[in-house]
């Protein structure tokens, strides 16, 4: 293992570098690639984004804004009912569709968490808050429980590396959760909900995502990063405060949609930000100086 070494000029020769400096830099190394990307940011706003297009047919509900970029249509608005704005190839469209993107990839390069590959969803029953991987598709058929009873505060990421597909009738539900609770589903290809579908949580999909129909995701998002969200008679809410949305009786606990409180790790906290780090740096840097001056008085 290469040792790294100090140079003290006051008495001529190299030595080790105290343990207090190398853990400065190991903390910013580390820093840096989380604190690039913490949270949906302007991405949280919407309840649906596409980016070639967003299409509908049939009676569809949305909480939350709709946007596409840099795609510029919206098909079949006329029977979509929303309570947000519509963004059409802008500049908040545009904004939100990067800072999806970026939590695409701050999700995508998280650490592997437990290998979930070829087994179906609906045949787990229950999961605890942590991260969850697929090699390729995902598939839902039946119920899943998400339970943050134990630790309200964090969040799942589920990391697939091509599709997500459930079944008709499928749900996934939720228990425990508070502000902080965070479901991010971050799909490597394309996302398909089966008729009459249950949903919780962000789906970030790097293609398309549809939406069968009466398919719903409340509470959550349908976030397309280079294709269409294509919706038939379906529910979209990404803010579930109180008794229940919609009269379907979910809620996100005050989470925004389980944006996880615009948290990437442990807690569901922010991660701090490189100023933080700095202060910190300075501490570190000041411990060193400290040491090498008492090895300079014992010379």
């Amino acid at each position: 293992m290469m040792k790294m070494f100090v140079t003290d000029r006051a008495c001529g020769k190299c030595s080790p570098a105290p343990a207090a400096l190398l853990l400065a830099i190991s903390l910013a190394a580390a820093a840096v690639p989380a604190a690039a990307v913490d949270r949906l940011n302007k991405a949280r706003a919407f309840a649906v984004l596409g980016s070639s297009t967003v299409t509908n047919t049939n009676a569809t509900t949305i909480v939350g804004d709709i946007g596409v970029w840099p795609g510029t249509a919206l098909t079949g608005a006329s029977s979509i009912t929303s309570t947000g704005e519509v963004h059409l190839a802008d500049s908040v469209a545009r904004q939100a569709r990067r800072n999806a993107s970026d939590a695409f990839k701050t999700i995508a390069g998280l650490p592997i968490g437990t290998d979930l590959s070829g087994i179906d969803l609906g045949t787990i029953g229950v999961l605890i808050p942590g991260t969850y991987s697929f090699s390729s598709s995902a598939k839902l058929t039946g119920s899943l429980l998400l339970d943050f009873t134990s630790n309200p505060g964090e969040s799942f990421f589920f990391q697939i590396k091509s599709s997500l597909i459930t079944a008709s009738d499928s749900a996934v539900n939720v228990l425990g959760g508070n502000a902080d609770s965070g479901i991010f589903w971050n799909v490597g290809s394309s996302a398909t909900l089966g008729t009459g579908t249950r949903f919780v949580g962000n789906i970030i999909a790097y293609k398309s995502i549809t939406l069968n129909n009466s398919a719903s995701i409340t509470c959550g998002r349908a976030i397309a990063l280079i294709g269409a969200v294509t919706m038939d008679g379906n529910t979209v809410s990404n803010d579930c405060r109180g008794e229940g949305d919609l009269g379907t009786g979910r809620t996100d606990f005050g989470s925004g949609g389980f944006s996880g409180g615009g948290g990437f790790g442990g807690g569901g906290g922010v991660i701090p930000e490189p100023a933080s780090w700095a202060m910190m740096l300075v501490g570190f840097g000041a411990v060193g100086s400290s040491l090498r001056r008492r090895r300079m008085v014992a010379a």
